[in-house]
């Protein structure tokens, strides 16, 4: 799916097939703000700014999140293979990721390029040709739909920047009308321009020349006086000399120019297809010197300089032998290669082919068939004129290139037979090989073999992508990383990128990683193997080296493949995974990682592509038996179930947990350490696809004990995303799957839990059910825990539906459990239940007196979410007794803790206490936009019985008291 985003005009989001809504004028504010400075972050204050002006409301933040929030959902409509990635969160603000061409005002931009180049050039065809796909591009005046902010400072210099452009566009397009003759064709447009514009020279100037050159004098005469009126009466000044002279055109009685005899047809522009050339490119002159040679550009480059983009003497003519630059993998043959093509492409004036040839890929390689049918297309052959045979369009395409001087570059063949077909027969092109055999039996072929870089030019690279300052504070580190890299610069880049990529990470951090006793060390340095070869090695060569490293990388690229294909891992649950220690399990990554079988996104987290996925599930399949991959998958759920129930509990400091699990591994498990609420839903949150497709692999391998507790282990989680009804869909499918086995005590928990998902979201009665199974069977069980979990749960449901007297009883039964099982934490939690009675009642000094106590408590073991409950709670109690500027402190407290745990049930919750506040203390118009805050955000979220609260609420603001 193509995502288009349009500026010129009325704001547009079109998903390749249809244009899609923008709705509400806030959010279609917030996209144009994020567009008109595309890939680039905008600051919270300055998307504010766009969205209020000065006028920025108390609660610009939760609404600004509310916004962004829409504009996610929007974005992941018509993008969602990509919706993660397009609108990012980046320290101050925001980022929107806009790919090339997805912006109409950019691609508008690129052709006025194009037409002032060709304008430059007198190309006056391709001018003609560029404004041709310029224009219809131009729906209207940019932002129009967008007032007010359309018209500040910012956006409104750049709706003139665009403006502008096209207007010089116009005049450069009616220029080559001019030049080519078409002097009567272009009267009626320049009449439209130089009316629309009365004070802009060029269209008069140039409707002058198209008039005279037409025989129509008089005409012209008075478009000169009536531009010289203008020009005169507004801004008093005469008419330019541009204007002058086309003035005296027709009175010195020059005939008009005649125009250009008809042109041969135009050939079409010499296809241009290189990679780009990265600016860290470092070394490789006696390499880059021989292939100048081989191509017969004699006058190597001088060392180290990049910028010199000569071809070598005038009218040297390259030779037609294939040059071939071989070496392992993760030598830098395609760098170099794309860096010498460049740099030699002026040589070459009918244009530089390049392609993929995939020698080396999941999918095959590409064919000689295919491959010459887009060659021949790209140097102007039609596709319905291509023979159906491969050997008929290998003539046509030597033939094409017979009088032709064109450089192919054809990167990463597989063999000799993979290029033959695709090569020139004599002639003056040239062809660069790029591939890991040295292609030996190619008739006629130069080698160029690439060996590890020498160490000046390893520090020159690294330098390069990680900062010379940074690598020159650490020297012995440095040392230390280019001798594990071994000269290899696809090893350098990646650490280089590391390094760029975790400006916070010393080198003496990355350099330990790489020494023996963490292991990674051992996969720069492999036996007969020259483990410097590793990083790039495919898999057969990592399956049959001589180190047991190698041989567990290998191992686990397989097992990831079919265990857990589009997830990701960490050492700790590859540990599981491999049934290994976390050091082992981090050096088994990091081989995977250094010979790109698997990507690191970000620090100790590591996922194998898709391609690279469906080799590792084929190679599973026929190297490893069921046996060993269900166990694998089990030690893997393992893991997730103790990690889950381990953030949970920090989540939650829920006063009762499920019974462990027993172990699936025999080494111990390594586990994630929260700091504290906050980090373990956050961490569940990143983990939840994850964690869905382990509770359905669980289902698969008939693991019932797993299911349950995965989907029970949501309950952080949903602490704070309840809303979402992704845990309501982990329990349904976990509760199919306990009663499928006949698991009562899974079910009991489900049950449990159940009833917590139903009263979050306000299904009171389907809330009330599942406690009431839930406390049957715990109460069968014999778990005292479990029933004062239950009966407090009850109490808060009564006092839901606002039933104070049986709310008390409840509480006041589960803490008498609590107490009867020595938990004192838990006794003194359900004082939150009681204050809740005691609110209802009408006794609000006991209700405040039992709410702080709690507060109290909660702030000493810093479980924040449950103490923004309690705030909110206790500021509804001050808000009855009177008491506003305590209550609002509370509220205020409350909603801050929400804001930042990104709470989002939570937060609605707290604005609409703080709402009823307002009100209760005459404060209509604060009320009135909390309400409304709320309400937006409701909707934004579908919390459909929120939504109806703030509508009774705003109702209430306008019936008289």
């Amino acid at each position: 799916m193509v995502v288009k985003f349009g500026l010129l005009g009325t704001l547009v989001l079109h998903d390749g097939t249809e244009p899609r809504p923008v709705g509400g004028p806030k959010v279609r504010v917030l996209l144009a703000a994020l567009l008109l400075q595309a890939n680039r972050t905008v600051s919270r204050d300055a998307l504010k700014e766009a969205l209020w002006g000065d006028a920025v409301p108390a609660s610009a933040d939760a609404a600004l999140a509310n916004h962004l929030t829409r504009l996610r959902r929007l974005l992941a409509a018509v993008d969602p293979e990509g919706a993660e990635e397009r609108l990012r969160t980046l320290a101050p603000g925001y980022q929107l990721l806009v790919h090339e061409g997805e912006l109409d005002a950019d691609v508008f931009e690129a052709r006025v390029r194009a037409v002032r180049h060709a304008h430059r050039r007198e190309d006056w065809e391709e001018v003609r040709r560029e404004a041709a796909l310029a224009m219809p591009l131009w729906r209207g005046t940019p932002l129009a739909d967008l007032a007010p902010f359309a018209d500040s400072e910012g956006p409104a210099l750049r709706v003139h920047q665009l403006a502008e452009a096209r207007l010089q566009a116009l005049e450069w397009s009616f220029d080559a009308e001019l030049q080519l003759g078409r002097h009567q064709e272009a009267v009626a447009a320049l009449s439209t321009l130089a009316a629309e514009h009365p004070l802009r020279e060029g269209f008069h100037r140039r409707l002058m020349l198209a008039l005279h050159r037409s025989g129509r004098q008089a005409d012209a005469f008075a478009v000169y006086h009536r531009l010289r009126r203008s020009l005169v009466d507004e801004l008093g000044t005469e008419p330019g000399d541009a204007v002058q002279r086309a003035h005296q055109e027709p009175l010195t009685g020059e005939p008009a120019p005649r125009p250009p005899a008809p042109a041969a047809r135009t050939a079409p522009r010499p296809p241009f297809q290189l990679p780009y050339d990265g600016d860290a490119f470092t070394g490789r002159a006696a390499e880059t010197a021989a292939i100048r040679t081989a191509l017969g550009l004699a006058g190597p480059e001088g060392a180290g300089d990049t910028d010199d983009h000569a071809a070598g003497p005038a009218g040297a003519t390259p030779r037609t032998r294939p040059v071939v630059i071989s070496g392992m993998g993760g030598v830098g043959k395609t760098a170099l290669a794309v860096h010498v093509a460049h740099r030699v492409s002026e040589a070459f004036p009918d244009g530089a082919l390049y392609a993929d040839l995939r020698g080396y890929c999941v999918h095959g390689a590409r064919t000689a068939h295919e491959l010459l049918a887009r060659f021949l297309s790209d140097l102007g052959v039609h596709h319905d004129t291509l023979p159906d045979d491969t050997d008929d369009r290998a003539l046509l395409f030597r033939a094409a290139l017979a009088e032709r001087r064109v450089l192919l570059v054809l990167d990463n063949a597989r063999n000799a037979a993979h290029v033959a077909p695709l090569l020139p027969a004599g002639g003056p092109s040239a062809v660069l090989i790029t591939s890991r055999q040295l292609l030996a039996d190619l008739p006629g072929a130069v080698t160029v073999p690439l060996a590890p870089l020498p160490e000046p030019d390893q520090h020159a690279l690294l330098a390069a992508l990680a900062g010379a300052d940074r690598v020159r504070r650490e020297p012995e580190a440095l040392a230390d990383i280019m001798a594990a890299c071994g000269g290899l610069p696809l090893a350098l880049r990646i650490v280089g990128g590391r390094l760029a990529s975790r400006p916070s990470w010393p080198l003496a951090l990355l350099a330990k990683r790489l020494t023996p006793h963490q292991g990674r060390l051992e996969t720069l340095t492999m036996g007969t193997f020259d483990v410097r070869q590793t990083f790039a090695m495919s898999y057969v060569a990592m399956r049959d080296g001589d180190q047991p490293l190698e041989r567990e990388a290998a191992r686990a690229f397989r097992l990831l493949g079919r265990a857990w294909p589009g997830h990701g891992v960490t050492p700790q649950s590859a540990a599981a995974l491999l049934d290994v220690t976390e050091t082992r399990a981090a050096a088994v990554l990091d081989v995977l990682a250094d010979a790109h079988l698997v990507l690191n996104p970000e620090p100790d987290r590591y996922v194998l592509h898709d391609l690279l996925g469906e080799y590792a599930w084929g190679r599973g399949e026929e190297e490893d038996t069921e046996a060993d991959l269900t166990a694998a998958t089990l030690r893997l759920l393992s893991w997730y179930v103790t990690a889950l129930a381990t953030a949970s509990l920090v989540a939650t400091r829920e006063s009762q947990s499920p019974p462990p699990l027993a172990p699936e591994t025999g080494v111990p498990l390594s586990l994630p350490v929260f700091a504290d609420d906050d980090a373990a839903i956050r961490w569940t949150a990143g983990e939840l696809p994850a964690i869905r497709a382990a509770l359905t692999r669980a289902g698969e391998l008939g693991r019932s004990d797993m299911a349950w507790r995965l989907a029970v282990g949501l309950f952080g989680y949903a602490g704070t995303h309840w809303w979402t009804t992704e845990w309501d869909t982990c329990l349904g499918q976990a509760m199919d799957i306990a009663r499928a086995h006949d698991d009562t005590l899974g079910q009991a928990w489900l049950h449990r839990r159940m009833a917590v998902a139903h009263g979050m979201a306000f299904r009171n009665e389907a809330c009330l059910a599942h406690l009431r199974i839930a406390l049957d069977l715990f109460t069968a069980r014999g778990d005292v825990l479990a029933q004062a979990s239950i009966l407090g749960n009850m109490s808060s449901l009564y006092s839901q539906i606002e039933d104070a007297e049986q709310a008390l009883v409840y509480a006041e039964l589960s803490r008498d459990l609590y107490r009867e099982a020595g938990n004192t934490r838990g006794e003194a939690l359900v004082l939150i239940r009681i204050a809740d009675a005691r609110q209802l009642l009408g006794d609000l000094d006991q209700a405040a007196t039992a709410i702080r106590r709690v507060i109290e408590l909660l702030r000493t073991d810093g479980h924040r979410l449950f103490l923004a409950t309690g705030l909110t709670k206790y500021g509804d109690i001050l808000r009855a007794l009177g008491r506003r500027d305590e209550a609002f402190a509370a509220l205020t407290e409350a909603l801050a803790i929400r804001h930042r745990m990104e709470d989002v049930g939570g937060t609605a919750d707290c604005l609409a206490f703080t709402a009823r506040a307002h009100h209760h203390f005459g404060e209509g118009e604060a009320a009135r936009e909390t309400w409304r805050t709320c309400l937006e955000l409701a909707r934004t979220h579908n919390l459909t019985t929120r939504m109806e609260e703030c509508l009774k609420g705003l109702a209430a603001l306008s019936v008289p008291a």
